[in-house]
C-alpha cells in the first residue's frame, strides 16, 4: 500500500477506535441532515475500518434526513448504500453509535438516544458533549481527508468504490480547493486519484440541477439585492435546502460579488446559506454573530449554514413571514454581524501572484 504520512494524533485515535470497538461489534453510523458526498464517504470508511479490523455482526447507515441533492443521491446508489432515516432505526440495537461529519449540539431532539461513542467532524466544536473517542479538527478541508489517514494508519486495503468516495469527499467539501484546506488535504486527494474512478465522479458532476430548481434561479435574479459585492435573497418556500445551496453557489460567481446569503423555508425551520469568496469575510462568523442567538449551526470561512426554528422566527417577526418580513430580517442580521475586512498582508499577497 503507498503510504502517506499522517499526524500522531490520528494514530492514537485509531488505538483508542480499535480499543473501543469489540470482536463482531454492532454499528450505527449517523449523519445529520441530508447527507453529503464528505459524509457518505466517511461512514463508508470508518465502517470499512471497523469490519477489516474487528469484524462487525451488523452495522447501518443513518441519516435525519432523506439525501436530496441528484449527485448525492447518485453517489450513494454508485456505492450500492441504503442510507436509512434515523426514524426508522432502532439505535438501542447496536452498542456504537457513530456520528460523521456532524456533533451531537447539531442533532437537538432528533439525538434521543444516549451519547455517541465515536463522533469525528471537521467543522468548530459546538456545544457540551463528551464521547470516547472525539476527533474534531476545524482546520481540515474534508473529514475524507481524516479518514483517509486512519485506514492508513489501520493499515486497511481501500477499495476502488473507497477511493472514489474519499476523493469525491475531498472534491466537493474543498470546493475543488477554492475553500481552505492542508496540504493534507491535496495530498489526500491526489493519493486516491491514482486509484478512483473518475468516469464516474465527471458523470455524477454532469447532473446537478433539477428542472425543478429552475425557478428559484429567476426569483432570485428578479428579487436579490445587491449591494457593494453583497447579494442577499430570500427564496420563500422551497423543496430543499439544497435549492438555497446552489443558487448560493452560483450567484457567488457572478462577477462583482463577494459573498451570497441566501435563505428559503423548509417545513418548519429557516435555512439561511452563507457562501463567501474566503478573502474579506467569514461566513462562519457572519452566520454566528448575525442570527446564531435565536438560530444553530455553523462553517467555515467560505462556507456556512444557518437553521432558525419557524416557530422562534414567526415570534422574532410578531407573525408576520411576508417576504418583505423576512427580507428584513436578513438585512438586520447581517448589519448586525457587520463583517470587518481583513485582507491577507501584503507579502502573503505577493507570494501568491
Amino acid at each position: 500500500m503507498h503510504r502517506l504520512p499522517f499526524k500522531s494524533e490520528t494514530q492514537q485515535n485509531v488505538k483508542k477506535l480499535l480499543e473501543l470497538a469489540r470482536p463482531d461489534d454492532s454499528l450505527l453510523v449517523l449523519m445529520h441532515d441530508s447527507p453529503d458526498p464528505d459524509a457518505i464517504a466517511s461512514a463508508m470508511a470508518l465502517r470499512e475500518i471497523l469490519l477489516r479490523t474487528k469484524g462487525l455482526s451488523k452495522w447501518v447507515f443513518a441519516a435525519t434526513e432523506p439525501i436530496r441533492r441528484q449527485q448525492n443521491r447518485e453517489l450513494a446508489q454508485a456505492m450500492r448504500l441504503n442510507i436509512r432515516p434515523l426514524v426508522q432505526v432502532d439505535a438501542a440495537q447496536y452498542r456504537l453509535v457513530a456520528l460523521v461529519d456532524a456533533q451531537p449540539s447539531f442533532f437537538g431532539e432528533a439525538l434521543a438516544f444516549p451519547r455517541p461513542s465515536i463522533v469525528m467532524d471537521h467543522h468548530p466544536r459546538e456545544g457540551d458533549w463528551q464521547a470516547e473517542l472525539a476527533d474534531i479538527r476545524p482546520s481540515y478541508g474534508a473529514l475524507s481527508t481524516i479518514l483517509t489517514e486512519y485506514l492508513l494508519a489501520a493499515r486497511v486495503r481501500i477499495s476502488r468504490n473507497l477511493h472514489t468516495a474519499l476523493l469525491y469527499g475531498i472534491k466537493t467539501d474543498t470546493d475543488n480547493f477554492d475553500r481552505e484546506t492542508l496540504a493534507e488535504d491535496i495530498r489526500a486527494y491526489t493519493y486516491h486519484s491514482r486509484h478512483a474512478n473518475l468516469r464516474l465522479i465527471r458523470r455524477i458532476e454532469l447532473n446537478q440541477t433539477p428542472r425543478s430548481y429552475l425557478k428559484y434561479f429567476d426569483h432570485a435574479f428578479h428579487s436579490m439585492t445587491h449591494f457593494r459585492g453583497r447579494r442577499v435573497g430570500f427564496l420563500g418556500h422551497v423543496e430543499s435546502p439544497d435549492v438555497c445551496v446552489q443558487v448560493a453557489d452560483f450567484y457567488l460567481r457572478v462577477i462583482g460579488t463577494s459573498y451570497v446569503v441566501v435563505a428559503g423555508i423548509v417545513n418548519d425551520r429557516l435555512v439561511i446559506i452563507f457562501r463567501g469568496d474566503g478573502y474579506r469575510q467569514d461566513c462562519g462568523a457572519m452566520a454566528q454573530q448575525a442570527c446564531g442567538r435565536i438560530g444553530q449551526g455553523g462553517g467555515h470561512r467560505s462556507a456556512a449554514r444557518l437553521e432558525i426554528p419557524l416557530d422562534v422566527l414567526r415570534a422574532e417577526l410578531k407573525g408576520d413571514l411576508s417576504p418583505q418580513s423576512v427580507d428584513r430580517f436578513l438585512r438586520q442580521c447581517l448589519r448586525k454581524s457587520a463583517p470587518r475586512k481583513e485582507p491577507p498582508p501584503a507579502e502573503n499577497v505577493k507570494e501568491k501572484t
